[in-house]
């Protein structure tokens, strides 16, 4: 009598099969990008690389396929005087950019560190339990809601020196002495434009940093309050170092919005040298003066500021909250 041998019964262990789900949802997931990404390239990469080509090019609106090479001439090229002085031009030698970056960079430092404070405070406000929280969170969000086009035309009408109510007001509580065209002045034109993207988007950064106060257990506050703790020493100790992330997001949301400002400066202040950013001085090159390959490499510049300001801001968090788990 034979007896067979029987192989021994093939078990599967759970770690094993939730690493192959794990590896099937990945793989599931690398598809669904697929889409999205094939659309990011036609939509954004591939304009963004045309521009980066143009701007190394002689390219005019003209002429756009009948360009020629020109390397680096955009962004700086020299030539040699008979009086042996070298004068350099290009990008990268005009007082125009240089100004325009200023405007630029000072636009976007001041608006988003008013907005992250205002939005910090109405966040605060708009967490705390009081009646009718509902409407004044719906309220809040009213300039936020309307269209940057509309804001700026409605503050150019406020800010008017003849008709504005701005002035109007100013005059009757004796805060002016005199009306003041807030938009056409050189010195009052960059606070105009601050006030109505402050009073904008303030709303934005709330919103923002108020998801990240929900999140924050009611339990820590609690347990603060039986220990004494004072309310500022909460805010400090507990409320920011929980809600750091969300306000991270909030301001670089913020920042790469500011970098690129536009249609606000645009329509309030259109030829103001005192507001005009990269991006409104990149298009009037690329449209109004027909220096479309010129244009072009202050698209490329503003690109890469935004990039590398992006980038150094991760990081900066990055290497800040690594140094605090530590």
């Amino acid at each position: 009598m034979t007896t067979e041998t029987l192989a021994p019964p093939i078990t599967v262990t759970a770690p094993k099969i939730k690493s192959e789900l794990m590896q099937q949802r990945v793989r599931a997931a690398r598809w669904f990008l697929v889409p999205m990404l094939l659309a990011l390239a036609v939509v954004a990469g591939w304009p963004l690389l045309r521009s980066i080509y143009f701007s190394f090019t002689d390219a005019s609106l003209n002429d756009l396929y009948g360009a020629e090479w020109v390397g680096f001439g955009n962004y700086l090229r020299w030539q040699t005087l008979d009086s042996g002085v070298v004068r350099y031009r290009g990008l990268l030698a005009d007082p125009a950019w240089w100004n325009a970056v200023w405007n630029t960079l000072r636009f976007a430092f001041v608006s988003v560190s008013f907005e992250a404070v205002l939005g910090m405070i109405v966040a605060l406000v708009l967490n705390a339990e009081f009646k009718g929280r509902g409407i004044v969170r719906a309220a809040i969000l009213i300039p936020w809601a309307i269209p940057t086009i509309v804001s700026a035309k409605m503050w150019s009408w406020m800010l008017n020196d003849q008709f504005g109510i701005i002035n109007d007001l100013g005059m009757k509580l004796g805060l002016l002495s005199q009306k003041v065209a807030w938009t056409a002045t050189p010195e009052t034109a960059m606070t105009a434009v601050l006030i109505v993207d402050i009073w904008k988007t303030t709303p934005f950064m709330a919103l923002l940093i108020l998801a990240g106060l929900q999140m924050v257990p009611k339990d820590i506050y609690e347990a603060a309050e039986l220990d004494g703790v004072h309310p500022v020493k909460q805010f400090f100790r507990i409320t920011l170092p929980l809600v750091r992330p969300a306000l991270m997001v909030a301001i670089i949301f913020r920042l790469l919005d500011a970098l690129r400002i536009f249609d606000l400066i645009y329509v309030l202040t259109p030829n103001s040298v005192a507001t005009k950013t990269m991006s409104v001085l990149a298009r009037e090159n690329l449209f109004d003066f027909d220096n479309f390959a010129y244009g072009s490499a202050m698209s490329t510049m503003l690109f890469l500021i935004i990039a590398l300001m992006t980038i150094l801001y991760i990081w900066l968090g990055k290497v800040r909250f690594d140094g605090g788990d530590r």
